[in-house]
């Protein structure tokens, strides 16, 4: 419950911030991770986590306002990724079997290839690689792995088509 709050303090802080203050963000960022953050990093608050701990950072990644990080399960994010808004990576959940539910927690990590186009108020479930080069279209649901330069869509998300 400590890491909760931590991160829920810690977000509240970089959501006050103003976009142009890059540099506070990535201090802030930084903080919440754990983990220097590159200075290509580039983020439009509100932002939102539950631990902050479990998300690694590549170089040149664009997270847009209004994205959610539930990093239970562990977030690696490659260099290049850009995150419309309102994108949320949900690395845990809870069991289906109701006895289960209130007390249990599953969890596994996301991963995003680099290059990786995530587009707006998507969802990315725990588990989920979306591999190099891949887009994930707005709106999209994705429940398994998306293979490398592939352009996913829907709910559930499929594959629509390769990417050349």
């Amino acid at each position: 419950m400590e890491r909760v709050q931590r991160a829920i303090r810690l977000t509240e802080e970089i959501n006050v911030l103003r976009y142009a203050d890059q540099e506070a963000i990535r201090e802030g960022w930084s903080e919440l991770t754990g983990q220097v953050v590159d200075e290509t990093f580039h983020l439009i608050p509100p932002v939102y986590c539950d631990h902050g701990v479990n998300i690694r950072v590549g170089r040149n990644v664009f997270v847009n306002q209004g994205c959610r990080f539930n990093d239970v399960g562990g977030i690696e994010i490659g260099d290049d990724v850009m995150m419309g808004p309102a994108v949320s990576l949900i690395s845990s959940g809870h069991p289906l079997e109701p006895d289960g539910r209130r007390c249990g927690v599953t969890a596994a990590p996301i991963r995003l290839g680099r290059n990786v186009w995530i587009g707006a108020s998507a969802l990315v479930m725990q588990g989920v690689t979306v591999g190099e080069d891949a887009v994930v279209a707005a709106g999209a649901v994705v429940t398994r792995d998306v293979p490398a330069r592939t352009l996913v869509a829907g709910v559930p998300a499929v594959a629509v088509r390769k990417i050349d």
